[in-house]
């Protein structure tokens, strides 16, 4: 038995790999299919399996994987050499899939694949991300702590740096949403990090918004997904969590922003206007109304411009989101038009591409 840090799984009993064909993640490999079948190896967890039978009464297993940014789904049929091997998966285990991958109409399919057990520093390192993901979220937390040290307002700085002092790993890797948009490891930070660009460059268009607090309530809005919808520190499955599930993140995030609140030397600002308990109430105000309507989980509604503003930020960038990842996982159903995405009710249509001076 060969042991990797998610568990136990024997080494594969059957016919040896492909030759060094490229490593790939989920995503690059269902992107690179499009073009046509191809070989390759992509390290993954395996976040389920399930038994089923097929319309024979045939037995097979269908295994689900998982590494930081996508999914795939392989089919273990029962005359093949694959079915025992997933008879002995676990849920939770690091594996490399090596096979021949390609577009059916059911989404990436994968033939003649084998698997075997993730090495340990292999397991750390799929955790981490590949080397484009972890350069992505250091970026982004690079991005969120600059503009929090550019706040003037030094309650509200020391209130947003103390959130990141505290909870940084945890924010690194908490998802913003199970399944609509940055619904993945490191999903919340991407987020957050685009939406306090976004309000930046919107306090510049309206110098009447209030820079400061609206930056602060990006930061927070989703807080509360820290413990409704973080992965663990070695997994992708979004685990259902009692707090988050009897609470909800708008609540936990108020819960969160009060208690970092009251640790702050607040005695050192008596005589800053506006008003400490002004401020804390617009932050958590923020926080409470930037689902917008009463229907969609807020319980208040905006009533500040920055409330209004850090709303449709967030609407914004969880369309433009789930749009541009659509392009990415979504079938082209014709030339330019894509399979419909329920979340936004439309089939995308390819964008326009960026006019080339010069150009014939």
């Amino acid at each position: 038995m060969n042991k990797n840090p998610m568990g136990r799984m024997p080494m594969p009993r059957y016919k040896l790999f492909m030759p060094d064909p490229a490593r790939l993640t989920i995503g690059q490999l269902r992107a690179e299919a499009r073009a046509g079948a191809l070989a390759a190896r992509v390290h993954a967890q395996v976040e389920d399996t399930l038994r089923k039978e097929d319309r024979n009464g045939k037995p097979f297993w269908e295994i689900r994987l998982r590494d930081s940014g996508d999914a795939l789904t392989l089919k273990a049929w029962n005359s093949t050499p694959q079915f025992t091997a997933a008879e002995e998966l676990k849920k939770g285990v690091t594996v490399q899939v090596e096979g021949e991958f390609a577009i059916s109409p059911f989404g990436l399919d994968a033939q003649r694949w084998n698997l075997r057990p993730l090495r340990p520093e292999e397991a750390v390192e799929l955790f981490e991300g590949d080397e484009v993901s972890r350069a992505a979220n250091e970026a982004d937390f690079a991005s969120i702590t600059a503009r929090v040290e550019s706040l003037n307002d030094p309650r509200l700085r020391a209130l947003a740096s103390a959130f990141l002092a505290e909870f940084g790993p945890r924010f690194r890797r908490a998802a913003a949403a199970r399944v609509n948009h940055h619904a993945f490891r490191g999903g919340l930070l991407r987020h957050t990090a685009q939406m306090m660009k976004s309000a930046d460059s919107l306090s510049g268009a309206y110098p009447q918004l209030n820079r400061d607090l609206l930056l602060t309530g990006a930061l927070f809005h989703d807080c509360g997904k820290l413990w409704e919808m973080c992965p663990p520190e070695t997994g992708f499955e979004i685990p259902r969590e009692l707090r988050g599930e009897l609470l909800g993140h708008i609540s936990i995030g108020i819960e969160v922003a009060n208690a970092l609140w009251r640790k702050l030397p607040l005695k050192d600002w008596e005589k800053l206007a506006p008003d400490a308990e002004e401020v804390r109430l617009h932050v958590l105000h923020l926080i409470a109304a930037h689902h917008g309507e009463l229907q969609f989980g807020s319980p208040v509604e905006p009533k500040t411009p920055e409330a209004i503003a850090l709303h449709y930020i967030d609407n914004l960038d969880a369309r433009l989101e789930m749009i541009f990842s659509a392009y990415e996982k979504q079938t082209e159903v014709s030339p330019g038009v894509f399979d419909r995405v329920r979340a936004l009710n439309v089939g995308p249509v390819k964008p326009l591409s960026a006019f080339a001076a010069g150009g014939m």
